[in-house]
Order: structure tokens, then sequence, then C-alpha cells
């Protein structure tokens, strides 16, 4: 295990180091406008949702590290504390990817990257059409954590206004994870896409705890066969099985490998099942 501390590194090492390591990033596609008036477009993987109540959502637009230079996202919402943050799909990475080249000020990057430009109800800046759903925002707060290269500034905003493709909703009218095809940013050049078999459900235990992974016995704690996702699982039941429940499944699997059955069963979602053939 490599350990250092961030001084050791050279800004540029320590970058890779973190954008490597935290990720994959979901991606703020930020359009602005400056005081004449004047589009810009593009995207930032420092950023995320921290508040429903409000609605608040936080990207950062980083010093560059070779300059030292503010972006021109940063300039803009000093001068109109406004944005949309529209959400990048699939679809679109390419053209997002090209809005990041290093255009000067008054380069329209919609223009160049051929998106199209939408009104906004609410604020200033304009929507990207393509985007499935495109955030207006009010700017609360900016918060510069440094002036040298590489040095974040927290751009903090409000979300006043929602659009979203309809397409993209489930029958509860909530975002269908399978529809929307999300990208997001890896380290270097590396993106990832959150589609077919990337996706996988985990029903959060919101309202009710595990029997936790200290209940198991140490046979199965300590298993060779099982990994920590496996022992997750088992920790997750809710609730012991009866003894007779239990004797049922051993009695339906006798003779058979029980830690190879119970890693199948677990495979197939039934961990109380597994539990008590290893139990």
């Amino acid at each position: 295990m490599l350990s250092i501390t961030p001084e050791e590194l050279t800004i540029p090492k320590l970058h890779q180091l973190l954008l490597g390591s935290v990720g994959p990033r979901p991606i703020c596609f930020a359009s602005t406008v400056d005081a004449n008036g004047i589009r810009n477009l593009a995207p930032f993987s420092f950023f995320n949702v921290f508040s429903a109540n409000p609605p608040i959502l936080v990207f950062s637009p980083a010093r560059s590290g070779r300059t030292g230079e503010s972006k021109h996202t940063y300039d803009n919402v000093k001068e109109v504390p406004e944005v949309v943050i529209n959400i990048v799909t699939y679809d679109m990475v390419h053209q997002m990817s090209l809005t990041s080249s290093p255009y000067a000020k008054d380069v329209d990057e919609f223009i160049k990257s051929g998106f199209t430009p939408v009104d906004s109800d609410l604020i200033r800046p304009a929507r990207v059409l393509e985007s499935p759903v495109q955030l207006e925002c009010k700017v609360q707060e900016v918060v510069e954590l440094g002036q040298n290269g590489g040095a974040g500034n927290l751009i903090i905003c409000r979300v006043v206004k929602m659009h979203i493709d309809e397409s993209k909703l489930n029958e509860q009218g909530l975002i269908d994870q399978t529809k929307i095809d999300l990208v997001a940013r890896m380290g270097g050049d590396w993106y990832c896409r959150a589609h077919g078999d990337a996706l996988f459900e985990l029903i959060k235990p919101l309202t009710n705890c595990g029997i936790g992974v200290d209940a198991l016995p140490e046979h199965i704690r300590l298993s060779h066969v099982l990994t920590g996702n496996d022992l997750g699982k088992l920790g997750n039941i809710e609730e012991m099985p009866s003894d007779e429940w239990m004797q049922e499944i051993k009695f339906q699997y006798a003779g058979k490998d029980a830690f190879l059955s119970a890693k199948k069963l677990l495979d197939d979602g039934k961990p109380k099942e597994a539990l008590a053939l290893l139990w």
C-alpha cells in the first residue's frame, strides 16, 4: 500500500491520482453568459447534488493547472449569477467534449459544438435542447478555495426550474435509469456509461436494519469462498429465519457443497436460503 501526503506530489500527479480514484463523477454541463450576454458552454466533473430541500447543486470550475487562469464559466457567474446545468447522456458526449476545448472567451460553444440553444424561462443563460434534463439555477454563493493552479471554485446553485424529457420517465413519473443513458467521468481520458449490464439494483435499507456481518458465525465470516459482497448480502437480512425452516433448506441441499450452493443462492437473490444452508 503506497502511503503519501499531497505535499509530496506535483499538482498534475496529485490531480491524476485524485480523479483516477474518485469516480465515476457526474458531469455538470454548464451554460452561462457574461454581462454582455456572450454565451459559454462547458463541462465540469467536480459536481453533484447536495440538497433536495432546498434543491442545491454544487460544481467547481477549477483554475487551470497549467496557467492558473480561471475558467470562463467562473468569470461569467461572478458577473451574472445564473447557470443552466444540463445533464449529459451518451448520445451527446462527443459534442460535449468538444466544448471543453480552450476556445477564446468570445467564442460561442453552442455554435462550435452544434448544440441547440433554447431560451430559459427564469434566467438568462440558454438551455441545451439535446439534454434530457435541464436545470435552471440561481447562483447562491461562490466559494474560492485558492488562487493557484488546480484550486477549485465552488459554485453553489439553487434549482429554480426543471425541464425533463418525459420519454425518460417511468410510470411513477421518476427518472428511469434504464432509459436516460447517463455518462460520467473517470480519470484521464476515460468515461463510463450507465447503461445495460453496467446497471444493477441494490435495495437500500432505509427503515429497517440488517442483522449485520458481526451476527454471522465465524465459519461464515472467515470463509474463503464467500466474498465481501456475499457477506454484505447475508448481513442485510433483517431477521433470522426459524430453526425449522433452516433445517428444511439444509435437507433440500443434502449431499451438496454448502458454500458453493450458498454462493449460487446469493447470486440468485436468495440470501435467507443461503444463510440457512450455512448456519
